[in-house]
């Protein structure tokens, strides 16, 4: 509210100028004054209108005051306008219990005080001060426009009772928080433009207030956001002017769509974060089923307990060691357990395994988790897949999956094993039966074959048809290879050489012994290869026949539980040991005929020789009777 050019009303008008000041014969004239303009006289102390008991209005803005005083008996002024003037404090208003409009603004006051008897006052204009809190107002119940623009302010506070408020003025200040406005239920008008807002977490409070119609948030950081509008009007849900300018209905629609979408993007993040918990609960209960086999199978204790699974306890976070050493694993091995990522698809979640499919890496925890395998997988999905990651699952239940691993993923390209129970060299080779695989990493935790000196230099001899480029994030060079090929390049040859053919075709793939077959029975290019020509053209059944020999039959990895699988291991350990000692008693009985042979050998060959001595000692019926034994013959 702006009072301007007051002036004294009727006959009852009263002139004052700053050099003549009031004389006695005035003062019997004025005192029944109501109204008093003083504008633009440039005063510099307050005028002496204490006697002046009638005084409702006093008009004093534009002067060069500093102090406030001589007001004490004026008990009925209701307007008070000191507008652009040099008051720097409050004092002597204090006991002017009628006002109504108090204006201060373009002052060098510093804090709002002596407001405790103006429990009436309806308009206080305080805008361009240097006032730094909000503070001794919270009493003034009649309040209903509040101006602080322009003021230090740097927080909203303290409003509380301040239920008639309608309009609160708070432009060019600091604030940064805005609180106590959803307590102002009938505030209608909020300026807060050019403060320090910078996001509509600060105005959380606005969303909870139902009378703001208008609303004022330019100059503002928050207001600077392209989506500034619309999110305003779905906080502010009876709105009508924002920041001057009407609202329209095409803003109310955009902003209801943007309510939609905001209410569809929390029901995806609220099931986002159930999924996150499943899957939390499936890997830690994978890993507690894993304890429990791992106890059956005796594997080496491992640092750190698997309750919680976690992105710290993966791979790309644990530095994988070879034979001891720590190593850093590459930056290119993709992680293990992933949280977070957008793209990340449940492919089988149960209390006790998961499987998903995170972009290019299929990653599968617990035995459960195999049967996504047998899914129907699409083309251009299955394609897509160039990583599979294995966790708390046997080896060997992996093992009779990976022909099925070959046929349904051609661009496989890394193997990740994690706590597979992977000890001894022979099931390493298992993995030739994948189509290709350029990266290897079997991490020491859960797979005690990494701690044995050769598993590395085995892996690059017997998959060496896949030419590996990286184990455990370390490079394959040409010196492993040729490592690889003096330490198991002399038990291949022998296994190829002395291998009975029959064995042979049992233990090669159907393809591959067809090859050997056909190449054996002379039906290729040459009358027929033994097995050291095959040995030294080895390329011809593909991985080379020596190191096919390096296999690892696939093991039934269905029972139930790991006490049958037991039971089922000496089952077959008891037959083996029986065959085996039939074998030997064989051998031991070939023998002893053969050590009796040699010593009834000579008496034979002695009465042998004998005989034929005494047959041909008549030589013409020697003669006689060999024609006869072979016309018989005929």
């Amino acid at each position: 509210m702006c009072l301007k050019h007051l002036k004294p009303v009727g006959s009852q008008g009263f002139n004052y100028s700053a050099s003549s000041g009031f004389t006695c014969s005035q003062i019997t004239s004025a005192a029944s004054f109501h109204r008093i303009d003083l504008d633009r006289r440039c005063l510099e102390e307050f005028p002496q209108v204490g006697f002046m008991e009638e005084l409702q209005l006093l008009n004093l803005q534009h002067n060069l005051i500093t102090r406030i005083q001589h007001l004490s008996h004026l008990q009925q002024l209701t307007i008070l306008n000191l507008h652009d003037n040099h008051i720097s404090d409050m004092n002597g208003i204090e006991h002017l219990s009628s006002l109504r409009v108090l204006m201060l603004g373009k002052n060098r006051i510093h804090k709002i005080c002596c407001l405790e008897r103006l429990y009436k006052l309806s308009i206080l204009d305080l805008h361009d001060n240097q006032i730094r809190k909000m503070e001794n107002i919270s009493h003034l119940r009649e309040l209903q426009v509040l101006n602080l623009s322009g003021n230090r302010i740097s927080s909203v506070e303290n409003l509380q009772g301040l239920g008639s408020l309608t309009e609160l003025n708070l432009q060019y200040n600091c604030i940064s928080v805005v609180t106590e406005v959803d307590r102002l239920a009938g505030l209608q008008r909020l300026f807060l433009s050019c403060n320090n807002i910078h996001s509509f977490d600060q105005l959380a409070c606005l969303g909870e207030s139902q009378s703001i119609s208008e609303l004022t948030l330019d100059g503002n950081p928050v207001a600077l956001e392209t989506w500034y509008k619309q999110a305003v009007l779905r906080c502010v849900l009876h709105l009508r002017q924002l920041d001057m300018k009407r609202i329209t209905d095409e803003d109310r629609r955009m902003a209801g769509v943007l309510i939609r979408k905001e209410e569809e993007k929390k029901k995806e993040s609220h099931k986002q974060t159930i999924h996150k918990e499943k899957r939390r609960l499936a890997i830690r209960n994978a890993a507690q089923q894993w304890e429990g086999v791992k106890a059956c199978l005796e594997l080496p204790p491992t640092n750190g307990s698997k309750e919680d699974a976690s992105p710290e306890n993966s791979p790309a976070h644990s530095p994988a060691q070879t034979n001891g050493l720590g190593q850093e694993t590459s930056p290119e091995e993709p992680r293990l357990v992933e949280t977070g990522s957008g793209n990340v698809q449940s492919l089988s979640l149960s209390d006790s395994h998961l499987a998903e499919l995170d972009g290019d890496t299929l990653r599968l925890f617990g035995l459960g988790a195999l049967e996504a395998l047998e899914r129907g997988w699409g083309v251009q999905t299955a394609g897509a897949v160039t990583v599979i990651a294995f966790r708390f699952i046997n080896f060997d239940a992996i093992v009779p999956t990976l022909p099925r691993i070959r046929v349904k993923f051609p661009n496989l390209s890394h193997l990740i094993f994690l706590e597979t129970n992977i000890s001894r060299l022979p099931q390493l080779a298992a993995l030739a039966q994948v189509r290709r695989l350029d990266q290897l990493t079997i991490h020491p935790e859960g797979n005690p074959v990494v701690s044995l000196a050769l598993w590395r230099s085995f892996i690059i001899y017997r998959l060496y048809h896949f030419n590996l480029q990286k184990i455990n994030g370390q490079e394959v060079t040409m010196n492993d290879v040729i490592a690889a090929e003096r330490v198991f390049g002399t038990l291949g040859h022998i296994a190829a050489t002395e291998t009975p053919r029959c064995r042979l075709l049992l233990l090669l793939e159907e393809s591959r012994k067809r090859q050997l077959q056909f190449l054996l029975e002379g039906r290729g290019r040459r009358a027929g290869l033994s097995p050291e020509e095959l040995r030294d053209n080895g390329k011809l059944l593909g991985e080379g026949l020596s190191r096919a020999l390096f296999n690892y039959p696939s093991r039934d990895c269905n029972a139930e539980s790991p006490e049958e699988g037991t039971v089922e291991s000496s089952e077959r350990a008891a037959m083996i040991e029986q065959y085996l000692q039939e074998l030997v008693k064989r051998a031991s009985d070939t023998n002893l005929k053969g050590e009796a042979l040699h010593k009834l050998w000579p008496s034979m060959f002695a009465e042998m020789v004998r005989d034929c001595v005494l047959e041909m000692r008549d030589r013409g019926a020697f003669r006689q009777a060999s024609l006869a034994k072979l016309t018989e013959t005929k």
